[in-house]
């Protein structure tokens, strides 16, 4: 596993107990030795250390998570408009036996996956067909809605502002502000800008720990303010983006502990973790009527941020 550069100190350690392996030696002191450093380490994480976590190439991607915990899952292509953007997975499965909506990025596990799918960054068809799809789901199938977050933000080109970026984000807002169906948000990696937003969107929105939700990227956040990417730490901090800050700050819901070293390190955990999540707010959502599920909503968002006259 790829360590990240804060994490350097253990790489000595987990040389030494893939010898001890390979030697058929007793590994159980070292694996303590392991766990404590890891321990001291992940205590004194950083805002951006945090975003480095989020983004390390071995964590599940959303559509693990729907792999793992859908069964019968049918996926759904194209905005009706132009053209399908296979950034965007989604489509209809059952959630223990609940017919449910899901929908997340793609970020790809290889190279070749990661230019196909633009490393999870959606394009206007992208949001617009997530669109379509919430507004099918919310007046037709009467579904609850799961999006599953973990994108660097909406892409950015030429081509994409030309198709309308702003107002495909928009509609995908809309939509889901306005469904008639409980919606639930997972970010379980990178919650960048209005990419994350566009589809996250909704009656709780749960942060795995080892995640990040922000209006921008560090280094974007950075670049914008100094011309360089130097200041992405401090930026980092001052962005308040990790899961216990936005918590506290009411932006979110609720928070999915990741054992420590990361769901990198724990899938299988963190993915069953995630389900039990999901489950425990729609037993709750799904009590609620429509229209109380709709003003709640609203009045969530409408209270966020601190004003002063």
């Amino acid at each position: 596993m790829k360590l990240l550069p804060f994490e350097k100190p253990l790489e000595i350690l987990y040389k030494e107990l893939e010898r001890r392996k390979r030697n058929g030696e007793d590994t159980l002191h070292l694996e303590e030795l392991i766990e404590k450093q890891m321990e001291e380490i992940y205590k004194k994480l950083t805002p951006f250390d945090t975003v480095l976590v989020a983004r390390h190439p071995d964590r599940p991607q959303p559509q693990d998570y729907i792999n793992a915990l859908l069964t019968d899952f049918t996926e759904f292509h194209g905005d009706r408009v132009s053209e399908d953007d296979p950034a965007l997975i989604a489509g209809f499965g059952f959630f223990k036996g609940m017919p449910v909506f899901a929908m997340g990025t793609r970020k790809g596990h290889n190279i070749h996956e990661r230019l196909k799918y633009h490393s999870g960054m959606l394009s206007p068809s992208g949001f617009r067909k997530a669109a379509r799809l919430v507004e099918t789901v919310s007046h037709s199938f009467k579904v609850p809605i799961i999006s599953f977050v973990d994108t660097p933000g909406a892409m950015v080109s030429p081509q994409s502002e030309m198709n309308g970026q702003v107002e495909a984000i928009y509609k995908s807002l809309s939509a889901l502000l306005n469904a008639n169906v409980p919606v639930i948000s997972v970010i379980t990696g990178e919650g960048g800008g209005l990419g994350a937003i566009g589809i996250s969107t909704g009656d709780r929105i749960l942060m795995l720990t080892y995640s990040y939700f922000a209006v921008v990227s560090p280094e974007a956040g950075s670049a914008i303010l100094f011309k360089n990417t130097e200041a992405k730490s401090r930026v980092a901090s001052q962005l308040h983006l990790t899961a216990r800050e936005l918590l506290s700050l009411n932006v979110i819901d609720g928070i999915i502990e990741e054992p420590l070293g990361g769901a990198q390190r724990f899938k299988d955990a963190v993915i069953k973790s995630v389900g039990d999540a999901l489950q425990s707010e729609l037993e709750t959502l799904l009590k609620e009527p429509v229209t109380e599920l709709k003003k709640r909503r609203l009045e969530k968002y409408e209270s966020m941020g601190v004003f002063t006259k």
